[in-house]
């Protein structure tokens, strides 16, 4: 089995590092998609689904005070997550998605406004806006291409050959 998640499970194993994943509007795709590589095992540890916003608060530790001033579409939010999850599963590496996969607007963000982030080692994190397209079904579907092709990105210090960057705007850049 080859992809993102295949491989991003490769360059863990081989460093001995584990990850942790947090995620919204992926409601568990992104563990699934991981979960479903043999021998995901040797370094994934584990999930938490916050898919309400005060979980975000209670399960990752996420600022209350950020989640009441932005709402829970937000990098900085999807950042807080990463470290989170990473913090509360005892993780080497923290993953995170949350965004609008509609059909409705949500704190006043367009449906397809998704924010992904990745938080290593060392402490510092990388968060990545999304704009996309599609259905409600989509757009789950490119969050969790989105989150594992930061992931990799990295873990590797290189884009995957399948990410499309046209669809990203990084750190709040335009």
């Amino acid at each position: 089995m080859n992809g993102p998640a295949a491989e991003a499970l490769r360059l863990l194993v081989e460093r001995g590092e584990t990850l942790a994943v947090a995620e919204s509007l992926t409601g568990g795709l992104v563990a699934a998609e991981i979960t479903a590589t043999p021998g995901a095992s040797r370094a994934f540890r584990g999930s938490v689904t916050a898919y309400a916003t005060e979980l975000k608060t209670r399960l990752l530790g996420v600022d209350g005070a950020l989640l009441a001033a932005r709402g829970a579409v937000d990098g900085q939010v999807a950042g807080q997550m990463a470290a989170g999850v990473r913090a509360a599963l005892g993780a080497d590496w923290g993953a995170a998605t949350t965004g609008v996969a509609g059909p409705e607007p949500q704190d006043g963000q367009p449906v397809g406004t998704v924010f992904v982030a990745v938080e290593g080692p060392s402490g510092r994190g990388k968060t990545a806006a999304l704009r996309l397209n599609g259905d409600r079904a989509e757009i789950r579907r490119e969050s969790v291409r989105g989150v594992l092709g930061l992931l990799l990105e990295q873990l590797s210090g290189e884009h995957p050959d399948n990410e499309r960057p046209q669809d990203r705007e990084e750190n709040g850049g335009t």
